[in-house]
């Protein structure tokens, strides 16, 4: 029996993607520990994982980008924050090298620190990544805006001109702290910024190609294993009550981004509108809301029985309730907050699953006829689910995972 140790960064949002590929390890014998969000480890544990607290200085944390006015400050806010935890990430990577032995380590594609005591450890090790990834090439526009694709030539030079000023940007501005955090871990030096996405031996790429922007040249280290969707309490999650209105979801970031006014502007969208609204506001306090009869307001509901029966999401476009969306044949309009979730939207809208609202556009007038014309879109987010059905998910992705320990599995 081998023993995996794997390290989260402080949110739900990548933690739930990762637990049923743990829990596939574990079921196949392997001891697997955690190290993640300290109000998550009952649920954790309950899926046969061992779960510890990441440090609390790394909670004490949480994404900031939300206070920004412009988006390079969100970026700079975020980045900033990643350097911060990443001191701390390598002393419980460290920490944990030193108490469980480990045979494998897994790392989060948002952490800074902890891939570089992975790397430093001689220990083998992967990533993963639950969001699009901000690798540049010229099939592929600029991450971050939700720029439209544009094919041929002209759209190759555009999307490579534009990255090489990203990446010049960048790297001005974070890379020597980053190499020193690094070289506070033994580890090697980066050359940019993107080769944090190139270096880990093993990505598991949480989506499916046909989400994603076609590229001619993915790297080798990549493994498209699907969303590998989990939720706690999903399976006792009881079926909204029957209606012959359509169904509409909203909903918000698990984690705080000062998105309120998604939720605020869809229930005034939707109030006179023949629908039933259900919306979670996770981060937000429900009571803060004022629903319109038509609706139901909670903080945390399981979204998969309401994707069920769901005509249509409405969402800041993480990608987990993207892809559970997509996954239910639900098409989405998707208000891009910050984030990956501009870059979420717009692949939505190019695989005609739904539509993206640019946060600054969004008024109830806007949202409401985006509303009507996603719902059309209902044949384009079927196909999109039939080709995550057939996505390998956690099996592929325990065998990936396995593979880097030759020495000790023999297939």
């Amino acid at each position: 029996m081998s023993t995996i140790c794997a390290f989260t960064t402080p949110a739900r949002g990548h933690l739930y993607p990762l637990t049923p590929i743990l829990a596939e390890l574990a079921r196949r014998g392997h001891r697997v520990k955690v190290w993640t969000l300290a109000s998550e480890l009952e649920a954790i544990r309950e899926q046969g994982i061992e779960a510890a607290s990441i440090a609390p200085e790394i909670e004490a944390l949480p994404v900031n980008d939300w206070e920004a006015s412009k988006e390079s400050e969100a970026t700079a806010n975020t980045f900033n924050r990643f350097l911060e935890r990443a001191p701390f990430e390598i002393a419980d990577v460290r920490g944990a090298i030193e108490r469980e032995r480990p045979d494998l380590l897994i790392t989060d594609i948002n952490a800074w620190g902890a891939p570089a005591a992975a790397e430093a450890s001689g220990i083998p090790w992967a990533a993963f990544s639950p969001f699009f990834a901000w690798l540049p090439s010229p099939d592929a526009p600029m991450f971050g805006p939700g720029m439209r694709p544009l094919r041929g030539p002209l759209g190759r030079l555009r999307n490579a001109a534009l990255w090489k000023l990203a990446e010049f940007d960048l790297d001005r501005k974070f890379l020597t702290r980053l190499n020193a955090v690094r070289a506070e871990a033994d580890a090697a030096p980066l050359a940019g910024l993107t080769e944090l996405w190139t270096r880990p031996p093993r990505l598991l790429y949480m989506t499916v190609p046909e989400l994603d922007y076609p590229r001619r040249r993915w790297p080798s280290s990549f493994s498209f294993v699907g969303p590998c969707a989990w939720q706690p309490g999903a399976g006792a999650a009881p079926q909204p009550a029957a209606s012959e209105r359509p169904l509409v979801l909203v909903t918000a970031s698990s984690e705080y981004q000062g998105d309120e006014a998604l939720i605020e502007t869809a229930l005034a969208a939707l109030a006179g509108e023949d629908v039933e609204v259900i919306a979670t506001t996770a981060g937000h306090d429900p009571a803060g809301f004022d629903p319109p009869p038509n609706a139901r307001v909670e903080r945390f509901l399981p979204h998969d029985p309401i994707l069920a029966r769901a005509a249509l999401t409405i969402c800041h476009g993480g990608m987990g309730i993207v892809q559970k969306s997509l996954s239910a044949g639900v098409p989405l309009c998707v208000v891009g907050w910050g984030r990956d979730q501009l870059e979420s939207g717009r692949r939505v809208e190019a695989a005609g699953a739904g539509l993206l609202i640019k946060r600054k556009q969004l008024s109830a007038a806007r949202l409401r006829d985006a509303c009507r014309r996603a719902r059309a879109m209902r044949p384009g987010a079927e196909r999109m689910a039939a080709t995550i059905a057939a996505a390998p998910g956690p099996e592929l992705a325990a065998a990936e995972l396995e593979a880097l320990m030759p020495r000790l599995y023999a297939g």
